[in-house]
């Protein structure tokens, strides 16, 4: 889910910032127009650079201010106005219901039409993460959450809203592919350096248009495959790893319902299942057993190649969702991102590329490692943070709908205002937190050594 940092509209050059100055006149006046530009329609043409506009058209940037007006009540006032260079700086709008802050840009020449602008987070007044939890709760569909300290002794649960419901997550299985990497790699069975050809093209991303079989390390393959969410990069490294060494990560890294999701589909498997002229296919797949199912997937290789997949009768509404996808709960997802703290390596900052918010809430930690998907009808988002005092969270979060659409912007600002208001509690109240003890997890697994052993 490479678009979920969407809250930032458009960032042309943010320039180098130096210590901050006083604020010039003509910026001071941009700043001015800001307000009204966010309360009505009207006066882009004059207040926006051309370069600007080809970016973010007008009817899109009207709904971006209608969205926020929506979420935070109407702008009331202009508030702390900074500069930090000769066209850059940060403004701050008080809304009814937040205080939303802004970069703002300004082309050096006259008339100064501002060229690039990036919404750098909002704190909302009297916001808390139970208040977060009741947004969730609100949205249609079904949705479920977790914030988790990470320890030694295991996760203590902050927050939590249905923490064990099995939920469609999209991409976000491209962290058990990574998973697996790195315990291979931890292994001594791989390295990240190791050279593959790009095998096993699929529809949407970079590499799709690569010439096939170009040669790739796995390092370069994961970072397109997390940071870009690149379907030919995963589909690439499931395959080249192993369907079965995959498989084997879930119940590795404390997944509770593995059964259910096996085997770890290649997109465009999924996919292939998911169109209207496999609805047999289909059918016969969802009650298999994870053995009948990887039988099934061999058989009808051919027919569920990329290159037989119609994205266009998959991609505008929900497709089956609830039956055929790639399942995880909070738990689960809570449970995968501690294996990858401690387990993960290199993959560590291959999650950090893309940090999955803007970057000035990016800023507030130490480290934020993250891993979204989406598709019609499912969103999710799994981030692995380290506070700026040391101690690791996991924040994951997931929102389905069978019936229509999602609103991602609407649960991006959600999952953005849960991890700023984690990153801002001071160290004495996250040691206050009382734990929540986990409802019972699966038995231990082999070990890596003996998962690699049983899986070749």
């Amino acid at each position: 889910m490479k678009r979920l940092a969407a809250l930032a509209l458009f960032l042309l050059a943010l320039l180098p910032l130096s210590s901050p100055a006083q604020v010039a006149p003509a910026y001071q006046a941009r700043a001015q127009q800001l307000l009204p530009l966010l309360a009505r329609d009207g006066g882009e043409q004059d207040f926006f650079s051309n370069l600007f506009l080809t970016a973010v058209p007008v009817n899109q940037w009207r709904a971006l201010t209608a969205d926020l007006r929506r979420q935070y009540g109407e702008p009331q006032s202009l508030g702390s106005v900074r500069q930090n260079g000769p066209t850059a700086g940060q403004v701050e709008v008080r809304y009814e219901r937040a205080t939303v802050g802004f970069t703002l840009v300004i082309a050096p020449e006259a008339p100064g039409r501002v060229i690039g602008l990036q919404i750098v987070g909002a704190k909302q007044a009297n916001d808390s993460l139970i208040k977060v939890i009741d947004d969730l709760e609100a949205l249609p569909g079904q949705t479920a959450f977790a914030i988790a300290r990470l320890t030694d002794g295991g996760p203590q649960w902050i927050a939590t809203r249905e923490p064990d419901r099995q939920m469609a997550t999209g991409s976000s299985f491209k962290l058990y592919v990574l998973a697996e990497l790195a315990r291979a790699v931890e292994a001594g069975e791989r390295r990240w350096d190791d050279v593959i050809p790009l095998s096993h093209k699929s529809f949407s991303g970079r590499l799709m248009t690569w010439p096939a079989h170009a040669p790739m390390t796995f390092h370069s393959l994961a970072t397109a495959m997390i940071a870009e969410s690149d379907n030919s990069a995963a589909d690439t490294l499931l395959v080249a790893l192993g369907r079965e060494k995959v498989d084997a990560i879930l119940p590795h890294t404390g997944h509770a319902k593995a059964d259910a999701a096996l085997p770890i589909l290649t997109t465009a498997e999924a996919f292939a299942l998911k169109m209207p002229a496999h609805a047999t296919l289909r059918q016969s797949y969802a009650r298999a057993t994870p053995g009948q199912r990887r039988a099934l997937l061999r058989d009808n290789a051919a027919r569920l190649d990329a290159k037989t997949v119609d994205i266009g009768s998959v991609a505008e509404t929900p497709a089956h969702i609830d039956s055929l996808e790639w399942f995880a709960s909070p738990q689960d997802e809570v449970a995968l991102l501690d294996w990858l703290r401690g387990h993960g390596g290199e993959a560590l900052p291959i999650m950090a590329v893309n940090p999955g918010i803007a970057p000035a809430d990016a800023a507030r930690w130490r480290y934020l490692g993250y891993k979204g998907g989406s598709e019609p009808g499912v969103l999710a988002m799994n981030f692995l943070a380290q506070a700026k005092d040391g101690i690791w969270y996991a924040v994951t979060g997931s929102w389905n709908n069978t019936a229509a659409r999602l609103d991602e912007r609407r649960f991006v600002a959600l999952m953005t205002r849960a991890l700023n208001l984690l990153a801002g509690t001071s160290q004495e109240q996250r040691e206050t937190v009382q734990p929540i003890p986990p409802k019972p997890r699966p038995a231990p697994s082999p070990s890596s050594a003996a998962i690699g052993a049983a899986a070749r």
